[in-house]
């Protein structure tokens, strides 16, 4: 099925947006559809600020209805405990706010931006996506990442090059607590990170300290600015390193014949 049959087959439909290349394409699509379409983005302590101001501006750039739903998953155990399914707890709770929301609105159909090349097998949030009957057009229609990079693209979205960016929680390993503290530090470093022209990296927590992780493209440059990294982010951890081995690439350019 072609994205435009989708809609016709769906044409009120509910979107978890994050601002994301997937989530923004799929909006975007909605919207020039002519589909009833109305964005719902989280807003929760996983979520750093400048994604939030990323979306809503988005949102707005599209021409989509939005609003903000606010989620605290600091107070469940479950997600703080940062089990290897911690994302399925996450999901789930996201998720359920958004279709209760979506539902007090009128929409019975809610989207997320799941893509033909997410491996749910690898996603602990796919299974809850499952159960709460959360629908993923990208992915029904097949359309991989690069599919949707290139057709971003030619929408002119300005998400269409925009390296993935995963929760702040990714940052902190699996089975160690997750604290407001922790995930604002994260944040400020990964800021500070930005600041510097960096745009394809990780800053992860490893106990009080900091392993930066740099994308191919930029890991020679980072290397010769190891010094002012670690001065940047001294008052954040105990110590600073940056990670022996580059990042792959999230966009490969020659994929979309750039």
């Amino acid at each position: 099925m072609q994205l435009e049959g989708y809609f016709a087959a769906y044409n009120r439909i509910a979107v978890a947006f994050s601002g994301g290349v997937d989530s923004a394409y799929l909006l975007c699509a909605a919207v020039k559809a002519g589909a009833d379409v109305k964005a719902y983005c989280v807003r929760s302590a996983f979520q750093p600020g400048f994604e939030f101001d990323d979306a809503k501006s988005l949102a707005e750039r599209i021409g989509a209805e939005f609003e903000v739903i606010e989620v605290d998953v600091l107070s469940d155990d479950r997600i703080t405990a940062n089990p290897p399914d911690r994302c399925y707890y996450c999901k789930t709770r996201i998720m359920t706010a958004i279709r209760a929301a979506a539902a007090a609105d009128g929409y019975e159909t809610v989207c997320d931006g799941t893509n033909a090349s997410d491996d749910a097998s690898d996603r602990p949030g796919h299974k809850a996506l499952e159960e709460l009957g959360i629908k993923s057009p990208l992915k029904e229609c097949g359309l991989t990442k690069t599919d949707i990079r290139r057709l971003s693209r030619e929408a002119g979205l300005p998400t269409w090059n925009k390296p993935a960016y995963a929760c702040l929680a990714t940052r902190i390993r699996t089975g160690e607590q997750i604290t407001k503290e922790k995930l604002e530090a994260t944040e400020e470093a990964e800021r500070r990170m930005m600041d510097m022209g960096y745009r394809d990296f990780r800053v992860r927590m490893r106990g009080n300290n900091a392993l930066v992780q740099i994308a191919e493209d930029q890991y020679d440059h980072a290397l010769m600015r190891e010094s002012g990294i670690k001065a940047a982010l001294a008052d954040l951890y105990e110590r600073v390193e940056i990670d022996e081995v580059p990042r792959p690439r999230n966009i490969d350019l020659k994929d979309l014949g750039l």
